[in-house]
């Protein structure tokens, strides 16, 4: 068994331009975003994908509806969201970012943990192998889904997980290739 997965985060959003981590709050893409989930289109228009899942927060849906109008398959899928910062939702991100590795396995106040996220995702993976086995996927999510699969599937440690991302070397990929075994 074995399911090819492209993950994309959803492309900048309103909150994204003002240094505000979104959370649960459902904020959609700004302009930029618009344009960046178009620019992308045009990158992955000859990959082939059996179905493509996305979080059900606006700014994931909005990615997915530009990115892959030709699919006619875009399945929404809450164990896909972002991590609920509970309090810290729609704050600052000066505030949440450096609380985040502090809540790996502590919940945020009143919601969640990154291992909560990890579990999510988890059960999203058992979901998919009983279902798209042999299948390629797309899942259009956010930053705490994306690093949940580099800690299942890759077997890195939270803490060379948020060492490595992204957000904080400045090296954002276009999107990240995972293999479901």
């Amino acid at each position: 068994m074995a399911i090819r997965v492209t993950y994309f985060v959803h492309w900048t959003t309103t909150d994204n331009e003002n240094n505000i981590s979104s959370g649960w709050s459902d904020v959609v893409l700004s302009e930029l975003g618009i344009k960046q989930s178009l620019e992308l289109k045009e990158l992955i228009k000859e990959k082939y994908f059996d179905v493509v899942f996305c979080s059900d927060l606006k700014r994931a849906i909005q990615s997915s509806e530009l990115m892959f109008e030709w699919v006619v398959n875009v399945i929404q899928d809450k164990r896909l969201r972002e991590c609920n910062y509970g309090i810290y939702n729609a704050k600052p991100s000066i505030i949440v970012e450096p609380l985040q590795e502090k809540y790996i396995e502590n919940r945020f106040p009143e919601w969640e943990s990154y291992e909560d996220v990890k579990n999510r995702v988890y059960d999203f993976l058992n979901y998919l192998k009983t279902k798209y086995n042999w299948k390629s996927i797309a899942i259009v999510s956010h930053k705490a889904p994306q690093l949940a699969l580099d800690v299942i599937i890759e077997w890195m440690s939270r803490q060379k997980v948020f060492e490595n991302d992204w957000r904080k070397t400045k090296n954002r990929k276009p999107w990240w290739d995972y293999i479901i075994k």
